[in-house]
């Protein structure tokens, strides 16, 4: 197993499991529809039917010797309201997943208010949540009529092209072979052009080397975040819940209005959400520090020969660390300082270090990994993914998927975490909150939205 997907194992915390949920409420989605396509098309997978088992020194994927598909699907007939929904998904958060099968589940409630809700838990070892995004974009095609084309993946042994690609990156730093010419003049000229050219790749190395090393002194230099109500010890009791969709126009609109970006829009929301609920005030508030760690995905910042295949499963993202200005007065404050952090953030190295570091976690050996994750997680005091869907709608088995949630786990003794999710022209905002540090995740969730109110181009939320 790949270092940075064993990495979340790792990091396994029995109370904060290292699993993704995807929620989708889809149109008419029934139980025997539901069967057929995890057979045929989810299946097409073959990582599906393997589980992570621990032989020293490493994780290893073995295939499960009484693989069922019976154990990876319960059919739930409650007719579920929408708070009675929110509180059996919760349990479903707080529900441990056995290691002795593949470490993934659906549970389908066909008949809850609103309509059927498919809801997903896969272990952060599996993939991230970009994998899965892909693997759901090519299973759910825009037409009901339509099926997907090209889908599945082999199981391989995926260390191989990483070795090679290290043994290609030594011998480009070993440098060039020096054969002996006959020819005296054209010997001493291409020994000339080696050298040249050592001199350039020596150059090259000391100043990304110095880069690196500011990168990592500025990452190490960061200050923690001020203590909190964020920062409690955990109980390992979760609670979730989502919002109402909101037009994705809404957030176009007030990002031209005041030239930033949506993605600047959609932390101000959180930070607006999140200020609150520090439990600290006056001096200390205008001092205070907090960051929210943000995944970024890192496979196009990868050399050629280790970006991962289209369809293939894994972990290939980074974390940025984002100071939240949750001591602004204003939403237009908030919002152009979170600009100018983001630009800040745009260029650096910071994920590729995070992804590094974290892969590091699982070749550590346990007395010195809880040090290591305490220095990079005690950086923020939540957690905040933004997942992006595909502008038009989807059908799952001939169903339309008409919202979709995610929620990510937060790891080490980070508590909150707040889910963007884009989908068919709407956002959706989620939030997963150790009972420890939130106690209202609905009333977070309204001032999200609140803030939109507050911004240039923004209007009334209307529910």
């Amino acid at each position: 197993m790949l270092p940075a997907d064993s990495a979340w194992l790792a990091l396994e915390n029995s109370r904060n499991p290292m699993t993704i949920t995807v929620m989708m409420r889809v149109d008419g989605l029934t139980a025997p529809r539901l069967r057929e396509f995890l057979r045929v098309y989810w299946m097409a997978w073959e990582r599906f039917r393997y589980m992570p088992v621990k032989r020293p020194p490493a994780w290893w994927w073995e295939p499960d010797p009484v693989f069922d598909l019976r154990h990876h699907l319960d059919v739930v007939l409650d007719r579920f309201t929408e708070s009675a929904l929110q509180e059996w998904v919760s349990a479903r958060l707080n529900q441990p997943l056995p290691f002795y099968r593949p470490l993934w589940k659906f549970w389908l409630a066909p008949n809850a208010d609103g309509g059927s809700v498919l809801l997903l838990r896969v272990h952060h070892c599996y993939a991230d949540g970009i994998s899965l995004t892909n693997i759901f974009d090519r299973l759910c095609p825009a037409s009901p009529q339509q099926y997907p084309a090209v889908y599945g993946a082999r199981q391989t042994g995926d260390l191989a092209p990483w070795i090679s690609a290290a043994k290609s990156r030594i011998e480009q730093l070993i440098g060039s072979s020096f054969t002996p010419e006959t020819d005296t003049d054209k010997h001493s000229e291409e020994s000339e052009g080696q050298w040249e050219h050592a001199g350039e790749l020596l150059n090259q190395m000391a100043c990304n080397g110095l880069k690196l090393v500011n990168e990592f002194s500025d990452f190490l230099a960061e200050s923690e975040d001020t203590p909190s109500d964020l920062k409690r010890p955990l109980l390992g009791r979760r609670d979730c819940r989502w919002s109402a969709p909101v037009s994705l126009d809404r957030f176009r609109s007030i990002a031209k209005a005041t030239n930033v970006t949506i993605n600047d829009v959609l932390l101000s929301c959180v930070a607006a959400a999140v200020r609150p609920r520090l439990g600290i005030s006056g001096a200390t508030l205008e001092d205070a520090v907090m960051h929210a760690a943000v995944p970024v995905d890192i496979r196009s910042r990868l050399p050629e020969d280790l970006q991962p295949e289209p369809d293939s499963l894994g972990n290939y993202f980074g974390t940025v660390f984002v100071p939240l200005p949750v001591d602004g007065e204003t939403a237009l404050e908030r919002l152009y300082r979170i600009k100018q952090e983001t630009r800040r953030l745009k260029k650096s190295w910071q994920p590729g270090i995070a992804w590094g570091l974290a892969a590091c976690s699982s070749l550590i050996p346990e007395p010195l990994r809880q040090p290591l994750s305490d220095v990079f997680y005690r950086k923020a005091s939540a957690v905040v993914s933004n997942v992006p869907g595909t502008p038009e709608a989807r059908y799952i088995a001939g169903c339309r998927i008409a919202e979709q949630m995610f929620w990510v786990p937060q790891a080490g003794d980070i508590g909150l975490g707040v889910s963007i999710v884009s989908y068919a022209g709407q956002v959706q905002f989620g939030v997963v909150a150790d009972e420890a540090v939130l106690d209202d995740p609905e009333a977070f969730l309204e001032d999200c939205l609140q803030e939109l109110s507050e911004l240039p181009g923004g209007s009334p939320i209307v529910v």
